[in-house]
């Protein structure tokens, strides 16, 4: 395959859509543009620290046998030869999944995750594992095993978490598509901070084989476009995922002429953690008047969740990682982060009883949602309601024994199962990125990318990321 000199420097750059067009007319290599984003990685992980398992022979075996495909004529999907990344607690055969623990001999997957499949049967080519913190109970990219994962807008900033290599990586150029997984923000947290397209898909939609309440994998890039193009590939059903829903098909080329008549809402007040600053909210409620000004019929949306439910269900959590922490020996429980051990001790002031109702927090957390959400088309609101902090905070607040003060605006629709996607949508006066969430009922994934993309064609220049300043 030719080379196309005008892209030799910028490959990692490219979209996965822009990739698979010049695959397509044979102008672009897999292995061109495989060489071209290792040397992205290799060039950005000192400071970075994105990658868990990173094998570059490994990578360009890969992309060969894409090349191949393309050169017959056969390849297996449009994402042939499109660099991935999967976060290491995605199963990939043989590869260990520490679970951003330094824990001694960590679980090695005798079998890929269905994630892993679907993007290995596209002919996708991974890239590697992307890092988290530890057990992925944290919002930023401090881990035992790691150290500390950095953001591609700035070192000093946080990445976001838990998918915290994921979304540094997707940032940096590490190739146009990256999945994270999601329990209370987790893809949507990086993606905010780090100026990124998300998606937290519909619950069963993209299958898992450890599926459990709130938990959802989703695609993280640089646009709407291929994250969509991604979810033609990750949103199809496997039987391991026993929690899986028979969704109808969904149209991931759709797209939004535009918005006139559509029932938006506009929520600014959690009633749950933290207040909202003031730049960002002025940044989403700009959001809402392009929404409005181009004909949608925007409302203020009351809160509808509490600082109760938030405590209760941080509560609940707090138990579940205490009993896997007191499994462990007392010389590995010594490994784990000092925050996550004093944070998930905290679970042992609960007994049965409270357990119980600190899970109830997640059926009243869902009721509570749908019922407030489900007469809007879309829902907008912040991503979170602080921007980045600092790269080795674990927390926006660092007091291990406080409430989760920053998902008040994410975790309820890990809990109704709703679909939320995130964009871009300014930066503050420190050029920190802001991002916006767009959420929508369950099963409309498709449409809630649509009016994603909508917005990003529309947004103003200021809210644009230049990728390109990253370099």
């Amino acid at each position: 395959m030719s080379q196309i000199s005008e892209h030799s420097t910028a490959l990692h750059q490219l979209s996965a859509r822009e990739l698979g067009a010049g695959y397509a007319a044979r102008g672009l290599s897999p292995v061109q543009v495989a060489s071209s984003v290792i040397s992205r990685v290799e060039e950005r992980e000192p400071v970075l620290n994105a990658m868990y398992a990173f094998d570059p022979r490994e990578v360009m075996r890969q992309a060969r046998e894409s090349e191949a495909r393309w050169a017959s004529g056969r390849p297996l999907s449009a994402l042939d030869g499109v660099p991935v990344t999967v976060k290491e607690n995605i199963a990939r055969k043989g590869i260990p999944m520490p679970s951003g623990t330094a824990l001694s001999n960590p679980a090695i997957p005798a079998q890929n995750a269905p994630i892993t499949d679907r993007i290995l049967e596209a002919g996708a080519v991974i890239v590697g594992s992307t890092t988290m913190p530890d057990w992925g109970m944290l919002s930023s990219g401090v881990s035992s095993l790691h150290g500390i994962s950095r953001s591609a807008w700035n070192p000093d900033w946080t990445t976001g978490g838990s998918s915290a290599g994921a979304g540094a990586a997707a940032a940096a150029g590490y190739g146009p598509l990256h999945v994270g997984t999601d329990i209370g923000g987790s893809i949507r947290l990086p993606g905010g901070w780090q100026a990124l397209a998300t998606l937290k898909p519909s619950a069963g939609l993209i299958p898992l084989d450890v599926p459990y309440i709130g938990r959802a994998a989703g695609p993280m890039g640089r646009s709407v476009a291929d994250i969509a193009l991604f979810m033609s590939i990750l949103g199809q059903p496997d039987l391991r995922d026993y929690t899986a829903r028979p969704y109808p098909a969904m149209d991931w080329a759709a797209e939004l002429p535009g918005v006139r008549g559509l029932k938006v809402a506009l929520h600014l007040d959690a009633n749950a953690g933290d207040p909202v600053e003031p730049e960002i909210a002025a940044a989403v409620s700009a959001v809402a008047e392009v929404f409005a000004a181009a004909g949608a019929r925007v409302q203020v949306l009351a809160p509808f969740i509490d600082q109760g439910m938030l405590d209760r269900l941080d509560g609940f959590w707090r138990t579940r990682s205490l009993a896997d922490y007191r499994e462990l020996p007392a010389s590995e429980q010594a490994k784990v982060l000092d925050y996550i051990a004093a944070w998930c001790t905290d679970g042992a002031k609960f007994d049965g009883a409270q357990t119980i109702r600190n899970f109830g927090a997640i059926d009243q957390m869902q009721k509570a949602t749908i019922a407030a959400t489900s007469a809007y088309d879309l829902v907008i609101s912040p991503v979170s309601p602080m921007p980045a902090f600092r790269a080795e905070q674990p927390m926006p607040n660092p007091d291990p024994h406080a409430t989760m003060s920053h998902i008040g605006f994410t975790v309820p629709y890990n809990m109704s199962g709703q679909p939320a996607a995130t964009v871009n949508c300014g930066f503050t006066s420190e050029g920190k990125p802001i991002g916006v969430q767009l959420s929508g009922r369950v099963g409309a994934d498709d449409q809630v990318l649509a009016a994603a993309s909508w917005y990003e064609s529309q947004r103003p220049a200021s809210a644009v990321p230049n990728w390109l300043a990253l370099d």
